[in-house]
């Protein structure tokens, strides 16, 4: 049995028993919010994980870190390092993008390594392998190599994969009435309207849906259903072949839950900020409250090398309308291959975005957290602060810059410090 069908079973599983602890929640409010859709357990049976998270309803705001490989740059050592580094600043997920070297091998190291769950967009090995080994073009894709490769991935242990099942040729048909300035900006949505438009057929993962649900059972891999329309700025946010695309992936939610394949929905993507709470509240409501995954979303589109903050600005307030699980940016964004510095700070950005939304959402602890560290700021305890700061390594380093005359003040106030009992 899936995780799903346990928990609608009432069987508590080390899952369900750990991730209670992690949420200080209750094991019978994640076996109910798993049940019913609203949260889900990454989890394949074929792989161990070290710390197994949920993500959904009621609980912290998760964050997913990006790494791979590309055509242009190619080192397993580098993405495990990335990887590390990501662990390390608190990323809850790992998603390989890989589209250059060995894919294969690249995957493996990385479910070997990798404590947390780890999620795949199998359409990319599909491409790589149309182009690269049989020398065809996009469009040319096999639908049995599109099902075989996730089968391959599911077999290899990949805890969560994004397929791209709500582009379809109905969906394609309103992009072609209704222009976009940036167009289709996924990668895999891209590659799918390029094989449904040059093929006049429709996209299989849509047409044989039964076929992918069966697959994702066999293994108990959570379906991320990917918004292969979702904006790549902000002129394109909140149009038709978006919120036709989301309406379509509710109704393949619904089709998941009843084969007990534990499923979340992915969002945009591009955004204005008045325009965020909107789009939460319609992803919640067409998905019928399943969990959701948004890229962000980026608020504004003119500030390339600083995407991980219009990022933050937006996942902040997303998830504090109700997104769950949260995609980092890195300042890399729209511009190169991220390096481990920029999987850094994307991840520490994320992880304040996602924090500042947990006291919004009063998701246990959430609130306590800055109650604590306000404490110590008073009592000027600097080792305490480091402690409970997001990245104590920053925090050395600013300290460090220009060293105060008094220990237990900053060198912006010294003797001048607001909360010094002295008078001087």
């Amino acid at each position: 049995m899936t995780l799903m069908e346990q928990a609608q079973k009432n069987i508590v599983t080390k899952e369900v028993e750990e991730v209670s602890k992690y949420e200080q929640v209750s094991t019978d409010f994640i076996l109910k919010g798993l049940s019913e859709g609203t949260i889900v357990i990454p989890k394949n049976i074929k792989r161990i994980q070290k710390l197994p998270r949920a993500i959904g309803a009621g609980l912290k705001t998760k964050i997913n870190a990006n790494l791979g490989t590309s055509p242009d740059h190619i080192s397993i050592e580098e993405e495990l390092e990335k990887m590390r580094v990501a662990v390390e600043y608190g990323a809850d997920a790992i998603m390989d993008l890989s589209t250059g070297g060995n894919l294969v091998e690249m995957r493996k190291e990385i479910l070997t390594q990798c404590p947390v769950q780890v999620g795949t967009v199998p359409i990319y090995q599909v491409a790589s392998q149309t182009v690269r080994g049989g020398k065809k073009k996009i469009s040319q894709m096999d639908p049995e190599l599109m099902f075989d490769v996730i089968e391959e991935q599911a077999e290899q242990g990949v805890d969560f994969m994004t397929i791209h099942c709500g582009v379809n040729q109905e969906t394609v048909a309103m992009l072609d009435r209704q222009p976009r300035v940036m167009g289709v900006v996924s990668r895999g949505g891209s590659f799918l309207v390029k094989w449904i438009r040059a093929n006049k057929k429709e996209n299989p993962y849509y047409e044989q849906y039964d076929r992918l649900l069966k697959i994702a059972k066999k293994y108990d891999v959570t379906l991320s259903l990917g918004d292969g329309f979702r904006p790549g700025g902000n002129p394109d946010a909140t149009d038709g072949p978006q919120l036709a695309e989301l309406s379509i992936l509710g109704e393949l939610a619904l089709r998941a839950r009843k084969e007990g394949v534990q499923v979340m929905i992915e969002g945009p993507g591009h955004i204005p900020i008045n325009q965020i709470q909107s789009n939460v509240l319609l992803a919640k409501r067409l998905t019928h409250n399943s969990p959701l995954y948004f890229l962000g979303p980026l608020v504004t589109d003119i500030a390339p090398g600083y995407d991980h903050i219009t990022s933050a600005i937006g996942g902040a307030m997303a998830a504090s309308y109700g997104v769950d699980f949260i995609c980092y940016v890195t300042p890399a964004e729209h511009l190169r291959l991220p390096d481990v510095d920029d999987v850094r700070e994307g991840v520490i950005a994320s992880r304040i975005a996602a924090h500042s939304a947990d006291i919004v959402k009063n998701v246990k602890g959430a609130r306590e957290q800055d109650y604590q560290m306000s404490k110590y700021r008073k009592e000027r305890n600097w080792e305490k602060q480091r402690e409970f700061c997001l990245d104590p390594i920053k925090f050395d380093k600013e300290r460090a810059k220009i060293v105060p005359n008094l220990k237990d003040t900053c060198s912006m106030c010294g003797e001048f410090c607001s909360m010094r009992d002295e008078d001087l």
